[in-house]
């Protein structure tokens, strides 16, 4: 008997020391696999981009007419204001070195910007000496297309750019004078002028490759004198003009960059 109850006492003793274990062993920690680490995206503005934009802008124009003899001034004829819309396309190249973003960059656009005044010059003519008032006429001006060629200096936080931009610009020039009762048009003249421009933007690349900007452009053309010639008799000579002009364009930019991809950094 006595060895049946040492038999069973050291049964209970070892069930109880296997059951206290596998409780211990469910207890501890399973150890896997350490998760990756997280990867942060740089966006990186470098490389060659190209793009298309679209807008509005309005000009200043201040005519004054002149003798004829030399440029000699005579009397003002006065301004007007054209605005409309413009659409075009640029390509660029930038390079990106920390925060600060390099560029140059090209633009060519077709315009559609008109405006036009009354003359303050009223014409006559002269009977028997005398001078008898005209009818007063109008000036018009339309530009039609304009280019910008620029260099860039902006400031990059993540997939955003501040920039400012400068450089050289030439507009293609058309004026005309007319006869506000009727519209008819009698004499015009034509230019292709070359100024500066300034000007800055706001970009946001909501893809790897693809960018959305809004920008500002102020264009100085500053002055020219052109001959006007007769619209009814070809190679007629009508009048001088010298013309005041500035220039300045809102505009929305799509770009779509081909080099410099996004750089993931642990």
């Amino acid at each position: 008997m006595k060895n049946l109850k040492l038999i069973l006492s050291t049964a209970l003793a070892v069930s109880a020391i296997l059951g206290i274990g596998t409780a211990s062993a469910a207890d501890l920690p399973v150890y896997t696999k350490a998760p990756p680490p997280v990867v942060a995206a740089i966006y990186d503005w470098s490389g060659f981009y190209i793009g298309l934009n679209g807008g509005g802008g309005w000009a200043h124009k201040c005519w004054d007419r002149n003798t004829g003899l030399n440029g000699t001034f005579a009397a003002a004829e006065g301004c007007h204001d054209p605005s409309g819309g413009e659409v075009g396309g640029q390509f660029g190249y930038r390079w990106q070195t920390g925060h600060w973003v390099f560029g140059l960059e090209a633009q060519g656009d077709w315009a559609n910007l008109s405006g036009s005044n009354t003359s303050l010059i009223i014409p006559f003519v002269l009977v028997n000496g005398v001078p008898i008032p005209l009818p007063p006429n109008g000036n018009r001006t339309n530009i039609n297309a304009f280019g910008l060629f620029t260099g860039q200096l902006g400031y990059a936080v993540s997939n955003w750019l501040l920039y400012l931009k400068g450089g050289a610009a030439v507009v293609a020039d058309r004026y005309s004078g007319f006869v506000p009762a009727t519209g008819f048009v009698f004499d015009s003249a034509s230019e292709t002028r070359w100024g500066g421009v300034v000007g800055a933007g706001v970009e946001f690349g909501f893809a790897a490759k693809w960018s959305v900007a809004l920008e500002y452009d102020h264009m100085f053309m500053g002055s020219n004198t052109l001959d006007f010639y007769s619209t009814t008799v070809p190679g007629l000579f009508s009048r001088e003009n010298r013309i005041r002009q500035d220039v300045d364009l809102v505009t929305v930019r799509l770009n779509y960059r081909f080099g410099g991809p996004v750089v993931a950094k642990y």
